[in-house]
């Protein structure tokens, strides 16, 4: 018999267990119709995710504090809970009794470190699966490419899902000069986001509003809601904008919404031009979207291509303005931002910042970096793509797929799952700061029809 041996948590990993910045991702599935205990189990049971041995391991802490995973044999049914009865209060919908559900895990219900830390929750009575997955596992990207081995496609129950990489446009071959000026661009553009990327870590930190957060509110009671968007509604809006992307779109989305959000909970007005900081979350795997499963499992993948947290962290500042008369000014405006921070590298000395903070001092001074961030700024934000066709588990097909994360600071968290034509903002709220969370998600919704409406004007 071969003897095991332990292996030591990755940085990333040992960030995400500790108190400030624990973390937990929490995917949810509505199905078209109730999906049995056992299905569920034999579908687990059968799916390369158990095989994955950050799924079948122990998170093991020794006496000096280092944390490592400890591999096991795992039993399915102690990481699968059925919840047959209604959740939440009477009278609501299944989407809205699911996500006060989810946003209660949000808050107190880390998971069990006697069993490989994911389980999943089967919800029959509202048709729903909840997977919950700790961070130090893996990143979005990872964890979504991985969980989506447990589907087929719709119609087709031998084939997993596709997995189709985004496509980056190659632009026009620049000439020396313009290759100079490219890159003292990067280099100014660096300087002045790292720069402010530290300062947020120690004193910096955005005015007070009606959606700010700060210290201690990562412990206050939450509600989740969300705003839904129609991709192909993103995607017209996006062609207004010479080569505009989703992610700018979305941007220009949470700018506009915002402000209508803060034009009707501050009636007295604030100052125009007011920023507001978000935190995101970037993927720094050379092949942006979702990732062959079979390639990020290789023991031997190197660099940023292989399994595990390969995330940076950008600040992403939005800024609010009184009902501009053009919507696709707030496109516009971030387009600009979020060009400027592609040409920057921000996203990849954040990472090595980190991990040079996680070296030389410990993950308990790189935790309270990454804590005071947040406590800095006002929101959070990420954008996983998912599969762009129907899926199905165990022969059911899957009616929506969105995710969102522990609670943090922020009084505002938000996370965007693109699946099959649509796309959901799931919006976690620290409810006592923003008593009307559905009104948020409308503000949002506004924009983005807003925007769709101008841009199909605008090109006529």
């Amino acid at each position: 018999m071969g003897f095991q041996i332990d292996e030591p948590l990755s940085p990333g990993g040992r960030l995400f267990v500790q108190p400030a910045t624990h973390q937990i991702i929490n995917c949810v599935l509505g199905l078209e119709q109730p999906l049995g205990y056992d299905a569920l189990v034999t579908v687990i049971s059968d799916s390369l995710m158990i095989k994955h041995p950050r799924f079948s391991s122990l998170l093991i802490t020794d006496d000096q504090g280092r944390e490592f995973w400890r591999k096991i044999e795992v039993d399915v049914r102690r990481h699968v809970i059925l919840r047959p009865d209604p959740v939440g209060e009477a009278g609501i919908d299944d989407e809205e009794a699911v996500n006060a559900y989810i946003a209660d895990l949000t808050v107190s219900c880390p998971l069990k470190t006697n069993k490989p830390l994911w389980e999943v929750h089967l919800l029959s009575a509202h048709k729903a699966v909840v997977m919950r997955v700790h961070h130090a596992l893996g990143d979005g990207i990872s964890i979504m490419s991985l969980i989506l081995t447990l589907f087929r496609k719709f119609g087709d129950p031998e084939q997993t899902p596709t997995i189709e990489p985004l496509t980056l446009k190659k632009g026009r071959k620049l000439g020396k000069m313009e290759k100079i000026v490219k890159v003292l661009k990067m280099i100014w553009f660096t300087l002045i986001y790292v720069t402010e990327f530290l300062l947020r870590g120690l004193w910096v930190s955005d005015g007070k509003t009606v959606v700010r957060g700060g210290e201690g509110v990562e412990m206050w009671p939450r509600k989740l809601v969300t705003a839904k968007f129609s991709l192909q509604d993103m995607k017209t809006v996006k062609t207004a904008v010479t080569d505009a992307t989703i992610n700018d779109v979305l941007f220009g989305v949470i700018s506009s919404g915002l402000s209508k959000y803060l034009d009707y909970r501050s009636p007295d007005g604030l100052q125009e031009g007011l920023q507001l900081t978000g935190v995101a979350l970037v993927n720094l795997r050379p092949s942006p979207g979702l990732q062959d499963i079979k390639e990020l499992m290789k023991k031997n993948a190197a660099g940023a291509a292989g399994w595990g947290n390969k995330i940076g962290v950008m600040l992403f500042p939005v800024y609010y303005h009184r009902r501009s008369p053009v919507p696709l000014e707030y496109l516009k405006r971030a387009k600009m931002m979020i060009d400027r921070k592609k040409l920057s590298m921000e996203a990849f000395l954040s990472h090595q910042i980190g991990y040079f903070v996680m070296r030389f001092f410990g993950p308990k001074i790189a935790s309270l970096l990454n804590y005071r961030v947040i406590c800095n700024t006002s929101f959070t934000i990420s954008n996983v793509v998912g599969p762009r066709e129907e899926i199905t588990i165990a022969g059911i097909p899957v009616v929506y797929m969105r995710t969102t994360s522990s609670s943090v600071s922020h009084a505002i968290t938000m996370h965007m799952v693109s699946y099959a034509g649509k796309a959901d903002l799931q919006i976690l709220v620290a409810k006592d700061l923003i008593p009307d969370p559905e009104k948020l998600a409308k503000c949002f919704e506004d924009a983005l029809i807003e925007m769709k409406e101008y841009a199909i004007q605008y090109q006529k």
